[in-house]
């Protein structure tokens, strides 16, 4: 008798351990931390702020509002600094898409990078609309939402590079977001695990090619489009649709095998609250984060040329020692054509402020970039990795992003090198960096509301044991366009 093939087995196998492990955190970890919280609170602060100050560019706000103009959703989610009303899918959307727009809100680096408060577009349209249905929701809520969120996404990022592979770091905003808002939505655990899975196949949007070169603009918008997906995914599910136990691990179909040349992933420590705890706030500067000490570093180097009767068009050339991460990412020649491509170049981020003495969201406008100073100084700055600053960055006790610049004079005096390790949003300069932050939040609601409506505001997110218990839909009500 020949032989025959028994075919392939229709047993749905157990969930991955890694589904597993999202869904029991989200659903059953307790967070203790008041370090998290108050960090949380100050996140949360800011990254509202960040989605105003977006608001101000036309570039952003035109992609914004619901699909069919003039629709107004009953108890629908509201998107800060607008009177949108919109369902929590695009009301995700939105509010993601603004806080992204600028690259002005958090950051967290490691083998992968991201943007933890990315998540807050999912987080906060979907526990405003319930809130407006009802639901007893509260700022706390939200606060321990992007707690977890930031851990998930934090703890895949740790020791597993998704941008070495060609995919874009939204990939886990999605996963997380989808994690965090099915516990909201009432998942169970089970269900979540169902979400989750759905999260790692959901679309080729998590193929996002923002960091190669020649691609065009990067896509400020991918972390809106991640928050949507993960409400939309957590709908689904909830309505019946059964999640892929096996999509990671799955042999020749699998995430693994097929978008993560066969590795599964590490993992450095058990869901907590570390991410949080130590998550890197862009305060200073609106710039990617790789450069915020190498921009803190020009502005020093401008005051001392000022001091001696120099200016930047006595450079001769600047040297910077960076980390491996930072040439990989943003060392880059050549035309940038957009507001995208100047952020995430480290030579603008250093020329602008070694010119102006300063960089602003307006910094990277076509305007101010048309000046040809930039471009000419830009051709004399060049980046060295600095191996020690590549070991601290990677460094858990550490987490450092340092940079050194070193400027010769056309006269022929080189200046001292001016070296920083930790940005002033770090968590080892979180005592200099909390009242910098305030300042950050109060100039980007200045542009928005009257002076008695801001004075409102602060008092409210100030009182941090009230702040906590506000319910969701009076916190977003303080934001709604007049």
């Amino acid at each position: 008798m020949s032989s025959h093939y028994a075919g392939e087995s229709t047993l749905r196998p157990e969930p991955d351990q890694v589904l597993q492990d999202i869904a029991d955190y989200v659903h059953n970890y307790k967070i203790d931390s008041e370090l998290a919280f108050e960090t949380a609170r100050l996140c949360l602060i800011d990254t509202i702020g960040c989605g105003l100050e977006a608001l101000r560019f036309p570039e952003c706000t035109k992609l914004l509002g619901p699909v069919v103009e003039g629709t107004t959703v009953p108890n629908g989610t509201r998107v800060p600094g607008t009177n949108f009303q919109l369902d929590p899918i695009r009301g995700a959307f939105n509010i993601g898409a603004a806080i992204r727009w600028l690259d002005f809100n958090d950051c967290f680096l490691a083998a992968e990078w991201g943007h933890p408060s990315d998540n807050l577009g999912a987080i906060l349209a979907v526990a405003d609309h319930l809130a407006r249905r009802g639901q007893p929701l509260t700022v706390r809520d939200i606060l321990e939402a992007m707690i977890k969120a930031h851990e998930i996404q934090g703890g895949l990022a740790l020791l597993n590079s998704f941008n070495r592979v060609g995919l874009d770091h939204v990939v886990l905003v999605k996963v997380a977001s989808t994690a965090v808002v099915s516990k909201l939505l009432g998942l169970s655990r089970d269900q979540t695990i169902d979400a989750v899975s759905q999260a790692w196949v959901d679309g080729q949007s998590l193929r996002t090619y923002r960091h190669a070169p020649n691609t065009g603009p990067r896509k400020a918008w991918a972390a809106g489009d991640a928050c949507s997906r993960a409400v939309n995914l957590a709908l689904f599910v909830k309505k019946g649709e059964r999640g892929l136990p096996s999509v990671l691990t799955a042999k020749t179909w699998g995430f693994y095998d097929v978008l993560f040349k066969g590795k599964p992933f590490e993992f450095q420590r058990p869901y907590g609250s570390y991410i949080m705890e130590n998550v890197l706030f862009k305060i200073s500067y609106p710039a990617e984060f790789h450069a915020q000490t190498a921009v803190e570093a020009a502005h020093h180097i401008h005051d001392k040329l000022k001091a001696i009767g120099k200016s930047a068009a006595d450079i001769k050339n600047v040297r910077i020692r960076t980390q491996e991460a930072a040439v990989r990412i943003i060392d880059k020649q050549g035309p940038l054509d957009n507001f995208a491509d100047r952020d995430h170049a480290i030579s603008y981020m250093v020329a602008y402020p070694l010119i102006f003495g300063e960089l602003t969201s307006e910094s990277y406008t076509d305007a101010s970039a048309a000046d040809p100073r930039i471009d000419e100084l830009r051709a004399k700055i060049f980046c060295v990795e600095e191996p020690r600053f590549s070991v601290d960055y990677h460094d858990p006790e550490k987490r450092s992003i340092g940079n050194a610049l070193l400027v010769e004079l056309t006269d022929g005096t080189v200046l001292d090198e001016v070296e920083i390790e930790y940005p002033v949003g770090h968590k080892r300069r979180r005592a200099e960096g909390t009242p910098l932050l305030i300042n950050k939040f109060k100039r980007h609601i200045s542009y928005h509301y009257d002076e008695a409506h801001q004075q409102k505001i602060l008092d409210t997110v100030s009182d941090a044991a009230s702040f906590s218990k506000l319910p969701v839909d009076k916190f977003t009500d303080l934001f709604v366009k007049s």
